[in-house]
């Protein structure tokens, strides 16, 4: 039995847009990955929200936003509600990148398109995989298996196998690296060969990648004649998947005291970078067999970065002394530390700009890349800048007035009736001698009551919390954003013992605290004057510091070294094109590739044998069903109310006779006349003529059960000469050479009932 297959390019064929599909076997819906670009393309999200309602399972197979940036999108505003699969390190990293990406946004602008409490939505929907874990669905997908395998990469990166009934194989492979890098081995190929379908990203069919000796030694070039030079470098990395191994590469160079780089310093600058070490401290079993026999031997972990300092403000690196080297997020330089240091160190010719990945076209880093440096260009710079004179009046107004309106049992924001008793509770609720209003009506019904009552006089008892290592976690900063992301993913490092990634504040001792200095967008540092004491009690509520955020374009002379170093960690052209003879698929879907990468997979599978390949655009859908002439229809009510069923063993049967009619599924107001088409199945309708139908007798009927079968009705049964005789041997059933039975001899009432028993071996329909 074969399945019908479907492929729908939402986004990420045709062009490098980035990866988004859905793949449709028999009634099941996958969604394979859910990326976002830098600007956040809103006619992306048109196209998926056709789809949200009918989507059973989400697979993820990077940690980076190219591949999950519009999950928490379509989880808080779309609604998608089903269960999301991915590996342990993607689930971790993958919450590490939205974090950061959320927080770089939110730095500059009044960022709205979704919130932390999607993102949580999301990852807390993931159900976790190791690699060659294989998962059966339920339901409408029955008899589908899935199975996450080695990708290369990045840290947790996936292939995946899906295996549908009638053994055909689908592997989705958008992003691998087959070679072993410093913390990661290469993709599995064995376990990829001869699929059915390969969704492949072509996105390097024609790329040829530089020898990783040459580009490692280019990278140490520049660093070293940059500092020698006086200068800094800015290497524009991700978050929590390619920068570890950058950051594993700088570490060991630093440590080489032949190297020279020992009296300079290498920083790591992004709002999540304790905690994306931390945990690649804890995920060597996911990394290289190499680190992970060190790990074992030495017992010593690669991650102890020595050299490598933190940082989660530009304030950071300003007070870091002398030349530098700074791994700083995002790679598309549009957003994050990446892009605010690039504003203050691209005009001064000492500095250099390492770009370490070609990023969606349109984003300053891959202008940067195609037309180079050493040029003046115009960009647009936000800043939030703090409210100040009759603004700072206004908001202090709003503010008076929303919290008088809020209720007395929200503090900071937050309301009491959220369900938190653990560690992560961050809110004042009913102090131990409060006297708690007696409420007169009990509650009805078996649900218990809310146990945060109002207090007729408060008096609240200050809490102490500990993390994982018995420190004392006293949040202190002038925003809720700290409050929320201290309890939830602070403190991956024991060395540090307070941290707020919003508003810079860092200290060693919980006395301490004081808000640090700001980089502005010019590269000037001022100290941040203290809030202004309160007049009321109502300003002791405010949790944030009243801000706005302003834009203004300015002329940016590009006079630092750009220079472009591959560090994306896929594969190359040839070793693509390798990779797709070796696992000899029946048919390719060549994904997120611009046209020439398409052409040459083209010519390649025409060379190979390859008959089906597919180079679909956006918005296009394939039909990528192995047999021909299958078509999916669906049974009416009707005609299924009017089936007979016949036991057959373990089974029933039934006869049916009916019309292929068209009918259209239900559809959205605004559906246009091509979605209608696409929306219109073919369906079983009764016959109106009644005709009768000769009957058939299904099954293989066997003497010996036959036979037995008289036996237990008091009828003596012999073999005699090939034939079953009975009754005295009056009576004779033979099998012909057609296969069919025959039964002979007088007619009597034995001869009736002995044809009833042979038709009782039959389902008769």
């Amino acid at each position: 039995m074969t399945s019908i297959i479907k492929v729908h390019c939402v986004s990420g064929a045709g062009d490098e847009t980035p990866p988004c599909y859905v793949l449709q076997i028999d009634e099941f819906k996958f969604l394979l990955d859910c990326g976002w670009d830098e600007k956040f393309d809103m006619e992306f999200i048109k196209e998926l929200k056709r789809h949200v309602n009918s989507i059973d399972a989400v697979l993820l197979s990077h940690s980076d936003p190219l591949h999950l940036g519009a999950l928490p999108y379509a989880v808080g505003k779309l609604g998608l509600n089903c269960p999301i699969y991915a590996t342990l390190p993607v689930y971790k990293m993958g919450q590490m990148f939205m974090y950061d990406l959320y927080q770089a946004h939110k730095n500059v602008s009044e960022f709205d398109l979704f919130t932390l409490d999607d993102v949580d939505a999301v990852f807390d929907s993931i159900v976790q995989l190791k690699y060659n874990q294989s998962v059966d669905m339920k339901g409408k997908g029955l008899g589908l298996r899935i199975t996450p395998l080695p990708a290369g990469h990045s840290l947790g990166g996936t292939i995946w196998r899906i295996a549908a009934p009638g053994e055909e194989d689908i592997v989705y492979a958008p992003d691998f690296n087959h070679k072993k890098e410093r913390h990661l081995n290469g993709c599995e190929i064995e376990r990829i060969m001869r699929p059915s379908l390969l969704l492949l990203g072509a996105m390097n069919a024609d790329y040829v990648q530089p020898r990783r000796r040459l580009r490692d030694e280019k990278l140490m070039t520049t660093i070293l004649s940059t500092l020698r030079g006086g200068g800094s470098v800015l290497v524009c990395t991700d978050t929590a998947g390619r920068v570890l191994e950058l950051a594993h590469m700088l570490d060991q160079l630093w440590r080489n005291k032949d190297s020279g780089l020992v009296a300079y310093t290498l920083l790591l600058l992004s709002n999540v970078s304790y905690n994306v070490v931390g945990f690649a401290k804890s995920q060597i079993e996911w990394m290289s067999d190499k680190l992970s026999r060190a790990f074992e031997g030495a017992r010593s972990n690669p991650f102890a970065l020595r050299h490598l300092q933190l940082c989660h403000s530009a304030a950071d690196v300003a007070r870091s002394p002398g030349p530098k080297v700074v791994l700083a997020s995002f790679p598309d330089l549009e957003c994050g530390f990446a892009r605010d240091l690039f504003l203050q160190w691209a005009p001064h010719q000492q500095n250099s700009i390492v770009l370490t990945a070609r990023t969606s076209p349109g984003t300053l880093a891959r202008d940067l890349i195609e037309n180079g440096g050493d040029r003046t260009i115009e960009l647009t710079v936000r800043r939030r800048v703090r409210l100040e004179g009759a603004e700072l009046d206004e908001f202090l107004i709003q503010q008076r007035a929303r919290v008088h309106s809020a209720p007395k049992e929200e503090v900071a924001g937050l309301s009491s009736d959220s369900d938190s008793d653990g560690e992560l509770e961050m809110w004042v609720v009913t102090g131990r001698h409060d006297i708690p209003v007696r409420h007169d009506a009990r509650p009805a019904g078996c649900f218990k009551a809310n146990k945060r009552h109002h207090a007729m006089y408060p008096a609240h008892d200050e809490r102490a919390r500990h993390d994982d290592y018995g420190e004392v976690i006293r949040v202190v900063g002038p925003c809720a954003w700290s409050a929320r992301i201290a309890a939830t993913i602070l403190l991956a490092n024991p060395a540090v013992k307070q941290q707020c990634l919003h508003c810079c504040v860092s200290a060693w001792r919980p006395e301490d605290y004081r808000l640090a200095e700001i980089v502005d967008a010019e590269g000037e540092i001022r100290d941040v004057p203290p809030a202004p004491p309160p007049k009321e009690e109502v300003e002791e509520e405010i949790t944030e510091i009243p801000s706005k955020c302003v834009t203004s374009v300015r002329q940016v002379a590009i006079r630092a070294s750009v220079q472009y170093i591959e560090l994306e960690g896929r594969c190359d052209g040839e070793s693509l094109l390798r990779v797709v003879t070796q696992a000899k698929p029946r048919a390719i879907v060549g994904l997120r590739a611009n046209e020439g990468a398409l052409t040459t997979l083209r010519k390649y599978c025409e060379m190979e044998g390859i008959e089906k390949i597919f180079t679909p655009t956006r918005g296009e859908v394939i039909d990528a069903t192995t047999e021909s002439h299958i078509y999916q229809v669906k049974l009416t009510d009707a005609l299924m109310s009017g089936l007979a069923w016949r036991a057959a063993g373990d089974a029933e049967l039934a006869w049916l006779s009916g019309v292929v009619a068209p009918r259209a599924r239900p559809r959205e107001p605004d559906t246009t006349e091509e979605e209608m088409a696409e929306d219109v199945v073919m369906s079983l309708e009764p016959c109106k003529s009644g005709r009768a139908h000769a009957a058939a007798l299904i099954n293989a009927v066997r003497l010996s059960e036959l036979r037995a079968a008289l036996a237990r009705h008091g009828l003596a049964a012999e073999f005699v000469g090939g034939a079953l005789e009975c009754c005295h041997g009056t009576l004779a059933i033979r099998r012909l050479e057609n296969g069919r039975v025959a039964l002979e001899g007088v007619l009597s009432e034995e001869y009736y009932k002995v044809r009833e028993l042979l038709y009782d071996q039959f389902a008769i329909v």
